[in-house]
């Protein structure tokens, strides 16, 4: 499967690649799609199930026996809780955000979207969400799946990365760009 961006390059894309050819076998691409929402946003929210996935301190069979049962919990799809227990037995927990990201970006292909990767200042709501893919839908006339991430860096507004293409209206690049006009 030859994708653009090179997917295939990196380990973690690699890894995605994998769990993707799975997923698109067993006919669960959705059901894993929705798994690794439920991962990504228990990254973010849980301090302790980031350091599960981070730490060096911790054992193979401890993160297994760990995502085993965070997997339970979450009630995660049987391929993605198998695929969650290969990458603590590989020691390659830490790179799940970019197998994540990978797999999304993988499945919007599949589905024939464009995946944008969408940074804020603060989490959007539904609406804005949905106002956002509206909006990049007409100017790309497709479909749009957006990968969200939150960088309070960029104080407000947005960062948009679509494939090699990026919309920058974040209030921080804006003031950079006064300031370097002011100097003059």
């Amino acid at each position: 499967m030859e994708m653009s961006g090179g997917i295939q390059a990196s380990l973690a894309g690699r890894y995605a690649t994998a769990l993707f050819a799975l997923a698109r076998d067993a006919r669960t691409i959705d059901k894993v799609e929705s798994s690794l929402a439920a991962i990504s946003a228990a990254l973010a929210e849980s301090p302790d199930f980031k350091a599960l996935t981070t730490s060096p301190l911790v054992s193979r069979a401890d993160a297994g026996k760990a995502v085993a049962a965070a997997a339970k919990a979450m009630k995660l799809d049987g391929t993605t809780a198998n695929f969650l227990g290969v990458l603590a037995a590989n020691r390659r927990l830490a790179q799940l955000p970019a197998i994540i990201r990978a797999f999304r970006t993988l499945a919007a292909h599949h589905r024939g979207e464009t995946t944008a990767e969408v940074a804020s200042a603060h989490p959007l709501s539904a609406a804005q969400v949905d106002a956002l893919k509206a909006a990049l839908r007409q100017r790309l006339g497709r479909d749009v799946a957006v990968d969200l991430s939150v960088d309070p860096a960029l104080l407000g507004g947005l960062k948009v990365r679509i494939g090699s293409q990026m919309i920058d209206s974040s209030i921080r690049t804006r003031l950079n760009s006064l300031a370097y006009a002011m100097k003059g």
